[in-house]
């Protein structure tokens, strides 16, 4: 009886986490998503156009999975610490995080987007 009990309280485990396998995958996937929002920030040069660029690329590597938005959220919070060691203001960042978790979480990106950006962004 204990055997069969731990057999199945084995399975619930392993079934919960069968997707375990993909989070690498994920992640790295969601890092070149965030990536790619960077290279378009700075190819676009648009004037208030960075949170509109921070949201999007949090928004499509979290649409990639649990490690996508893992991804996301190192790369942001590694970014905006960074920021702030070299001495940017501590009010763009928390502007800059805002938009983060807003994407991050599902939030349309195009909340933040600035009139005029090329809609090839």
């Amino acid at each position: 009886m204990k055997l069969l009990l731990a057999g199945i309280v084995l399975f619930l485990v392993v079934e919960a986490n069968a997707q375990w396998y993909k989070f690498p995958a994920q992640a790295a996937r969601g890092s070149r998503d965030m990536l790619r929002a960077y290279r378009d920030m700075r190819k676009a040069n648009w004037k208030n156009s960075d949170k509109y660029f921070h949201a999007r690329g949090n928004y499509d590597a979290a649409r990639r999975g649990p490690g996508g938005k893992w991804a996301a959220k190192v790369i942001s919070d590694g970014r905006e610490w960074v920021q702030q060691k070299m001495g940017h203001g501590a009010s763009d960042s928390a502007a800059d995080q805002i938009a983060n978790r807003w994407g991050r979480n599902g939030g349309n990106p195009n909340v933040f987007r600035p009139k005029g950006l090329p809609s090839r962004y």
